[in-house]
């Protein structure tokens, strides 16, 4: 089976996740952080994500899962420590078109969550199809190692550059080239910086033509 690989906006989305506990923790943070709108079922709960809830973070309606929890929900995470239960939600899910993640229960789940490395708005994610998490857990970390911890600002100045460039130059191969090159060099906000300085030489000789 081929993955297809998207990064998937969650903004104001309605995702559930069935189970509050050391499971479902991680997958709790990761979907608000993503800006969903995040509905947890549950009997109890860990203290941390109580918290949470009662700051209003998330609606958390404590009891057991039952079906009609998915009607208008667009995505779901089954994540108790019950494999039957997880099953039940994946089956129910299935049945109305709602995609599921089931943790570490691989034949369950229409989507893995990936190891993932951040800088900003850079995310590299990594997948194994869920064979060896460990694998994938490992390679993060190596590509955190070497991805400097200023990427996250310079990918911000390099996006600004890049809209001024699109705002001043036609398309064309010289504008691709210029993006590309742009990508491999310094960026900053100072009009002294070389990236920026190649941009506003390229934009004068095209005014000047």
């Amino acid at each position: 089976m081929s993955l297809f690989p998207i990064f998937l906006k969650l903004q104001d989305r309605p995702c559930l996740v069935v189970g509050a506990g050391e499971i479902a923790e991680s997958k709790v943070h990761s979907l608000l952080a993503a800006g969903a709108r995040v509905t947890v079922i549950a009997p109890e709960a860990k203290l941390d994500l109580i918290a949470l809830a009662d700051g209003g973070l998330f609606t958390w309606h404590q009891r057991e899962y039952v079906d009609s929890d998915l009607e208008n929900v667009f995505l779901v995470v089954a994540a108790t420590d019950s494999q039957a239960v997880n099953a039940a939600v994946y089956r129910d899910a299935v049945d109305r078109n709602v995609l599921c993640n089931a943790v570490d229960d691989p034949p369950n789940c229409d989507f893995y969550f990936p190891s993932v490395v951040k800088r900003g708005r850079l995310q590299v994610a990594i997948s194994t199809e869920g064979e060896s998490p460990a694998l994938a857990q490992r390679l993060r970390k190596e590509i955190d190692e070497q991805l400097p911890d200023d990427l996250g600002p310079w990918l911000d100045d390099l996006g600004e550059l890049r809209r001024e460039v699109l705002a001043v130059l036609p398309p064309g191969e010289s504008r691709k080239l210029l993006l590309h090159e742009l990508a491999h060099r310094p960026v900053c906000g100072s009009d002294h910086c070389p990236s920026r300085r190649l941009a506003l030489q390229v934009e004068d000789t095209l005014v000047h033509q």
